[in-house]
């Protein structure tokens, strides 16, 4: 069984060697999250991060962190995770690729963060906020370690709806097996303002990730099966399999809905 800490997330490694060797080979290198670079530069788009300093929230096995360093040229981009494996894996990508000076990773266990007040321009994340099911506690962390004026530029895993999640749903994250704590647009946004965000917007990315995780099935079971049978072996990947047929059942319902998300924090002697 996980351990779970002050926000709920993991304490004990959920994404491990064979997750992150699996998913590498779906999602790319490095990548614990779908839709590639292009995906991550969408929940970027209009915010200028060059010569900023960003902190990459659930920043797992490192290769967002190094896309954001080596396309959008922040000052700095600290990566931040709960989870040692992938830590370790992403601080050997960044020596890898000679961007210790502007790329380093932290990890410490859940709750507050090991940061000081109002150090980041901007927080970026990935669809790791799924795996923390206080989302208050959450973001009055985020809100707290942005400086005044700094943005939240977010994509997340949500549920569709503040009821009770239907059965279909929950054989999804059972078969997942993974800490997921899925809550709606309307309870995100809630918890950003009550932080003190001001500017929250929520914007459904079911449409584009039904249609995505269904090539995503269709090559698990075709061209790319022998590649992840090599990297993680032929019953992972059927268990694999199978969590992404129930995942696209709750997509296909909208139940399912991954979405981004941006917030900003006032400037400093501004109201919200």
């Amino acid at each position: 069984m996980t351990a779970t800490g002050e926000h709920g997330a993991a304490v004990e490694p959920e994404y491990d060697e064979a997750a992150i060797r699996f998913l590498g080979v779906l999602w790319g290198e490095g990548y614990l999250s779908p839709g590639g670079p292009a995906e991550v530069d969408r929940v970027l788009a209009g915010v200028d991060i060059r010569g900023r300093t960003v902190l990459d929230f659930g920043c797992g096995a490192g290769g967002i962190t190094l896309h954001i360093a080596k396309t959008h040229r922040p000052a700095e981009i600290v990566g931040y995770d709960v989870e040692q494996p992938v830590i370790e894996r992403a601080r050997a990508a960044t020596a890898a690729e000679g961007l210790s000076s502007v790329v380093r990773f932290v990890s410490s266990p859940p709750g507050r963060l090991p940061f000081e007040d109002g150090v980041f321009d901007v927080v970026f994340s990935k669809d790791a906020m799924i795996h923390v099911p206080d989302k208050e506690a959450l973001f009055a962390e985020l809100f707290r370690v942005l400086k005044p004026g700094g943005v939240l530029a977010a994509s997340d895993w949500l549920i569709g709806h503040d009821g009770e999640p239907s059965a279909d749903i929950k054989d999804y994250i059972a078969a997942e097996g993974l800490h997921f704590g899925m809550a709606s647009s309307r309870r995100y946004l809630a918890a950003m303002a009550q932080a003190g965000f001001v500017d929250g917007v929520a914007e459904s990315r079911n449409a584009w990730y039904r249609d995505v995780a269904r090539g995503e099935l269709e090559r698990l079971k075709g061209p790319l099966r022998a590649q992840a049978v090599a990297a993680v072996g032929e019953a992972y990947v059927d268990k694999n399999i199978r969590t992404w047929t129930a995942m696209q059942k709750v997509l296909d319902s909208g139940e399912h809905c991954p979405a981004h998300l941006r917030g900003s924090k006032p400037a400093a002697g501004v109201r919200p």
